[in-house]
């Protein structure tokens, strides 16, 4: 007989395993194939934009954007402004400092400002009048006290006279006796050789030329006028070249040149040469009253001299 083993066939009595037969093919047997109820499975796909057209990559993050390094932002460096036109904000863009190979960040930079070098491009010009002479010369008054030359033996205050808007300044050191007694620059044995130069040498009348000195009042003996006296009356002078503006400017004798081209160099140095004021050109050269005393610095005056001439008559 043959024994049955379910789904897997049966054994017939000689040991012989038999396949099971199909239900399809078997007689008597109804075919039917039994349903498979398959869950329903939910989409796990995104929910479609609430934008009509919106595609749903776009509102996904950009693979770029996840890809970027955060960028460090570095904060402006704001110039602050000068306050006055002598004090310079230093304009030159700022460096980083570099300690071995490590850069300092941008953050920590330190901007060194350089005054000295910005006031003297700032101050290459001379600044522009605000008075006129009379002014400066009511400002002074005829009783000057700045200084203890007020004390020491001065009669008058010797102010600068002359054109107003003349081409070419003299400027000396100081009054002496008959200038401070007659109360006019350059009147003197000294001053009748600085017209014979004016006149004579440049061809120039002098009452076309303006001429003044570093200080107004005499100093006792003839001496020279010491710091503190120039301190308290050099401005002055400054600012009637500010309002004359000259194109040339004789400084006559190393008080005169050092006090306004702010030097210690010896006048034999410095003539023979233009020098620079505010934009004004200067030419030092010895006073009248050393001419005096040693006429063969006479031609080295002169040589001087033709230098001016030559300059003012390129510059018409």
């Amino acid at each position: 007989m043959d024994v049955e083993l379910s789904d897997v066939g049966s054994i017939s009595d000689s040991g012989v395993i038999k396949p099971p037969v199909p239900v399809q093919n078997q007689p008597g047997v109804r075919s039917e194939i039994p349903k498979v109820e398959i869950p329903n499975i939910q989409s796990t796909k995104p929910a479609e934009p609430s934008v009509p057209g919106q595609s749903r990559l776009a509102s996904l993050p950009s693979l770029a954007s996840l890809s970027k390094k955060p960028q460090t932002v570095t904060p402006p460096v704001v110039a602050k402004k000068p306050e006055s036109a002598a004090e310079v904000i230093n304009n030159e863009p700022a460096t980083e400092a570099v300690s071995g190979s490590n850069t300092v960040p941008a953050a920590e930079i330190i901007v060194t400002e350089q005054p000295t070098k910005l006031a003297a491009v700032v101050a290459s010009v001379l600044p522009e009048p605000t008075e006129t002479i009379e002014q400066i010369r009511a400002g002074i008054g005829p009783d000057c006290t700045r200084c203890k030359l007020a004390t020491l033996g001065r009669s008058k205050v010797v102010n600068s006279t002359g054109n107003f808007n003349a081409d070419l300044m003299f400027v000396g050191e100081a009054p002496g006796a008959d200038e401070d007694e007659q109360g006019f620059p350059f009147v003197g044995r000294a001053g009748q050789l600085l017209t014979d130069i004016i006149e004579k040498g440049l061809q120039i009348p002098r009452k076309d030329v303006f001429i003044g000195n570093i200080n107004r009042c005499r100093p006792p003996g003839n001496r020279a006028p010491e710091a503190d006296e120039t301190i308290a009356c050099k401005p002055f002078l400054k600012r009637e070249i500010a309002v004359v503006r000259p194109k040339v400017i004789v400084v006559l004798g190393a008080t005169a040149a050092q006090n306004l081209l702010e030097t210690k160099v010896p006048i034999g140095k410095l003539r023979g040469h233009f020098h620079d004021y505010l934009g004004t050109k200067v030419m030092p050269t010895f006073h009248p009253a050393y001419l005096l005393r040693d006429p063969h610095k006479k031609r080295e005056v002169w040589e001087d001299m033709k230098m001016v001439r030559d300059y003012l008559a390129s510059s018409k």
